[in-house]
């Protein structure tokens, strides 16, 4: 009857830990504290460089199209009227300034 208890007590803990441990995942970041926050649809600045080496950064405008955990898929607009779509590091990513219209 002990070995059934102890067993019985066992199973419960086990059956606990399987349901709790997503919970113990990375939770998503609040809007408010994390500043690099994106959202998809999102008009974006990449901060590209050309080379490794290279201290020239150049600014492109870019779309969000796709979120990952470690990476977001850009979408970035060619001079014919077509797009390329590029999979970034949010770090190399800054928030568009929205230009505001000057009333005349």
């Amino acid at each position: 009857m002990k070995l059934f208890q102890i067993s019985l007590v066992v199973l419960v803990l086990l059956i606990n830990l399987a349901v709790a441990f997503p919970s113990w995942a990375e939770s998503t970041p609040s809007l408010p504290s994390n500043s690099n926050y994106f959202e998809v649809g999102q008009k974006v600045i990449w901060l590209y460089k050309p080379r490794a080496d290279s201290s020239d950064v150049q600014r492109i405008p870019a779309e969000i199209v796709k979120l990952s955990s470690k990476q977001v898929q850009i979408k970035v607009y060619k001079h014919n009227n077509e797009f390329v779509n590029r999979w970034v590091n949010p770090n190399k990513l800054e928030k568009s300034q929205k230009v505001k219209e000057s009333v005349f």
